[in-house]
């Protein structure tokens, strides 16, 4: 059975599967509640090409911490019900009920809190519980993954469009690229010869690194460093080998939430302690939300890890 609802507590899911039966289960729990109306002209079309009309949207469930921070920034916080695990901004969400992991999603878990509207991260799933989700009846509009300052706009104008925001939207949108760009334009000035070569890494265990196409490594262009991974796409092992051929001058992490990881337990880690970074211990940690998010607060994460690769300044 599904668990039960309870503020800044999890809700206890079931793994997707028995997806007709499922599907009945949700559209029995949604379709009296949900006000949701027959595609309408004044629709917004999402990151799948998807022409969706959202509906009243007063009741809505976030999936993605980049799409959980700008229904915050356009002033709609209040209308959220529930937001996916990776949502931790603003501190207000952390009394939401919680849907898990956005890849791992249970269609019955997110349709007992009966949303009325679902904005949702492009990459969420798997794969047929989104299926499900988008025969409900109830809109779900997927909002594009896009590692830019254009991305980031793109989200922000489908989200307030989908909230009936257009005007704080377009706002909003000016006050991030502005932002965005002045930070991008200071770390810029670091002379080639300084640029440092950052590796990011998940976690010790697969020591799994972001190479090409992938927000960390993004993230780590924008503040002026250099990826040595990003002769490869998307998240690759890499071995002792590589990493002592890549030379990596710092390695970027995602805080653990217990004050981790330290550098004593990634430079203990054999493939790592042989490298530049080992010698200087030199490991930048920064919450994941924010670091590799691509929404309102990537200009102050641009500037955090370009002060932590260079506190000398330019």
């Amino acid at each position: 059975m599904v668990g039960s609802v309870g503020e800044g507590k999890r809700i206890g899911w079931l793994q997707p599967g028995r997806i007709a039966a499922m599907l009945l289960l949700a559209l029995s729990v949604l379709a009296p509640s949900c006000g949701f109306k027959a595609l309408a002209a004044e629709g917004v079309v999402d990151a799948l090409g998807r022409t969706v009309a959202p509906g009243p949207a007063t009741r809505i469930l976030t999936l993605g911490s980049d799409v959980t921070e700008i229904v915050h920034a356009l002033g709609a916080g209040e209308r959220i019900i529930a937001v996916d695990r990776g949502s931790k901004y603003p501190p207000s969400v952390a009394g939401k009920p919680n849907v898990g992991y956005r890849r791992q999603l249970s269609v019955e878990g997110l349709a007992s809190l009966r949303p009325d509207l679902i904005l949702a991260a492009e990459d969420s799933g798997p794969p047929e519980a989104v299926e499900v989700l988008k025969s409900l009846a109830i809109p779900i509009v997927f909002v594009p993954q896009d590692n830019t300052p254009q991305g980031i706009e793109r989200k922000i104008t489908l989200i307030a469009a989908s909230l009936g925001l257009e005007d704080k939207g377009k706002v909003v949108s000016a006050e991030v690229l502005t932002a965005f760009q002045t930070a991008a334009d200071l770390a810029a000035k670091i002379s080639p010869e300084r640029r440092k070569k950052v590796v990011f890494f998940h976690g010790l265990v697969k020591l799994s690194a972001a190479g090409a196409g992938t927000s960390a490594d993004a993230i780590i262009r924008y503040a002026g460093g250099l990826n040595p991974m990003d002769v490869v796409q998307g998240y690759k092992a890499a071995s002792e080998e590589k990493l002592v051929e890549m030379a990596p001058d710092v390695i970027l992490m995602m805080s653990d939430g217990k004050g981790g990881p330290t550098p004593e337990q990634v430079f203990g880690n054999r493939a790592l302690a042989a490298t530049p970074a080992a010698a200087n211990k030199a490991l930048v940690v920064l919450d994941g939300a924010y670091m590799i998010g691509f929404g309102p607060r990537t200009s102050d994460a641009i500037r955090d890890l370009a002060k932590a690769l260079y506190p000398e300044g330019e």
